[in-house]
């Protein structure tokens, strides 16, 4: 592919995951002023609307939050399969030494808040069920607040940030379907196992109709709801059999053109939701105990410290053992600033603290939620200012530099 090409199609990403994340921003702000106001009943009832689809003996019966967390959530995970096989392909995960850096600074970026919470929380089996909710960095809110700083930011640097979240996409991907998994159904499990081999047949084929892979899409979706597995990994599974290249046309890219066709609607309608449904924290009645509590605590530690220690000190030790370079027209500083920013954490995190805690048939005496919203809020706060100041610095510095030449 022309590399031209390939960066203007880059920038038109970031572009639009900018505006995605001030989008998530306000649903989040609206969702805390609906729970937190007199419109409060009208919230709840929104969340709860009950939700009923039934073919023959086949019933889906859920109320709206869980439709959305479980179905709509399916369709933004298979945009994200789309994504990182067309990443694999063609993109930044095409080239070992583009990703050796993002890989090993997300690594350390899942790792060391995982392991803060896992210290915070290691006496209550419970919270434990929460230990991954920091490992995640959301890269829409990410490059929401790294667009504020403009132009002055380095393409490299914004490059090193997306990768490092596609990387936790794919960390995320891997944990849901490893820990958060619920008494398996093995009748379920056969059918979506035999989707899989229909979407395999019709890949080798060298069939490139979407509709086809859709509905036997939404067949396994429905079966691995029912399976036990978390629905959402349906919509990975099916991204991965989508054929990124046509036979017949070679110009087209099926691929390329269903990441086309859902994006909009996952990024200004299915994310949104998802945030409006899920961030409505009522604050009334918390105590400082319900804050303190080692769940939120333990969060908020990992977002904030975690991150920024296990990015920026993995990254730290790659360039210094020399298995990487720094990314190029930066500065450590810069690197440490945008460590900051992958404590960001909101949409995934949200979406694993579901999981986590949903079902555990107790009274929690917390909102993991509280967590989620003060360490990113943190992250995204101190990131800005510290890449402010660094890049100002940084800026100085060629500035220094070209009139030495001169």
């Amino acid at each position: 592919m022309d590399s031209d090409q390939t960066s203007v199609d880059f920038m038109k990403f970031l572009k639009h995951e900018s505006a995605v994340g001030i989008l998530l921003f306000f649903s989040a702000v609206l969702a805390i002023i609906f729970a937190n106001t007199g419109l409060n009943p009208y919230y709840e009832f929104f969340i709860n609307i009950p939700v009923l689809v039934q073919i023959g003996e086949l019933k889906i019966d859920k109320p709206l939050l869980l439709l959305v967390n479980d179905g709509f959530m399916a369709i933004f995970f298979f945009m994200v399969g789309l994504e990182l096989k067309r990443e694999f392909y063609e993109g930044e995960l095409s080239s070992i030494k583009k990703v050796i850096l993002p890989g090993i600074a997300a690594v350390g970026g899942m790792a060391v808040p995982a392991l803060i919470y896992y210290i915070m929380n290691i006496d209550d089996p419970v919270a434990l069920r929460g230990w991954a909710i920091p490992a995640a960095t959301d890269i829409a809110f990410a490059l929401g607040v790294l667009s504020l700083l403009g132009s002055r930011v380095p393409v490299s640097l914004k490059v090193f940030l997306t990768t490092i979240a596609i990387f936790d996409d794919i960390g995320a991907i891997a944990i849901i379907a490893v820990f958060y998994n619920h008494g398996l159904h093995f009748g379920a499990m056969g059918i979506a196992i035999g989707c899989m081999l229909a979407l395999l047949f019709i890949n080798r084929r060298g069939i490139d109709q979407s509709s086809i892979y859709i509905l036997i899409g939404i067949a396994m979706w429905v079966a691995v709801l029912k399976s036990g597995v978390h629905a959402t990994l349906a919509g990975v599974v099916l991204a991965m059999f989508i054929p990124m290249y046509s036979r017949k046309k070679p110009e087209y890219s099926p691929v390329k053109s269903m990441e086309h066709d859902v994006h909009f609607t996952v990024a200004f309608l299915i994310l949104p939701v998802f945030a409006f449904c899920n961030a409505g924290v009522n604050f009334s009645g918390m105590g400082l105990e319900q804050v303190l509590h080692p769940v939120p605590l333990g969060i908020t530690f990992g977002l904030f410290f975690g991150k920024q220690i296990g990015v920026f000190g993995f990254s730290w030790l790659a360039v210094k053992l020399k298995v990487a370079e720094l990314p190029k027209n930066t500065s450590w500083f810069c690197v440490y600033g945008t460590s900051l920013l992958c404590g960001i954490g909101f949409t995934m995190s949200l979406f694993i603290g579901a999981l986590a805690f949903k079902g555990t048939g107790q009274v929690l005496p917390f909102d993991e939620r509280i967590g989620i919203m003060l360490g990113s809020l943190l992250s995204g706060v101190v990131g800005y200012f510290v890449l402010d100041y660094s890049l100002k610095k940084l800026a100085a510095k060629n500035v220094s530099q070209h009139r030495i030449k001169i």
